[in-house]
């Protein structure tokens, strides 16, 4: 694998229906199926993240683990930083079900462009353990933060 190999998936959606009158009574986002190979390994740790209206979440890496984001309630933007210095942006939310690969040793953020809350569904090929210090916060001093105020409105 790249160890940069920074990836974006559209995911797949279906509608549910009511069993008594088949209308359409929500829907369905698969995220991972064992037999997809979207994701080249089964998770070891699923969980989910937090970020408030307007606030960012690192920047930092991990330099064991690669992980796989998706909002599944608001929207984030996830920034990445590449090896060469440049930034790639993904933005993912309950409308654009985007899943975002950061691999080991690249460092991202996210920032939530709603007015609520938002949530990330997290998938990661190697469990957190308190005090296991692989992550390691960087920043991202050249990056125009600014940008993304008009998103938050």
């Amino acid at each position: 694998m790249n160890p940069e190999n920074i990836d974006s998936i559209k995911l797949e959606e279906y509608k549910t229906r009511d069993i008594q009158d088949s209308h359409v009574n929500g829907s369905l986002m698969v995220i991972w199926r064992d037999w997809d190979k979207i994701i080249p390994y089964e998770p070891k740790m699923i969980y989910v993240t937090n970020v408030e209206p307007g606030e960012i979440k690192g920047p930092h890496l991990h330099t064991k683990r690669t992980t796989y984001f998706v909002c599944i309630k608001g929207k984030i933007a996830f920034i990445i930083r590449k090896n060469d210095g440049t930034y790639q942006e993904i933005e993912s939310g309950e409308d654009n079900p985007i899943l975002v690969q950061v691999p080991k040793n690249i460092a991202s953020a996210h920032i939530n462009l709603s007015s609520n809350t938002s949530s990330v569904l997290v998938l990661a090929d190697v469990a957190w353990r308190p005090n296991d210090n692989e992550m390691k916060n960087i920043s991202f001093d050249d990056y125009d933060w600014k940008k993304w105020e008009k998103s938050n409105s």
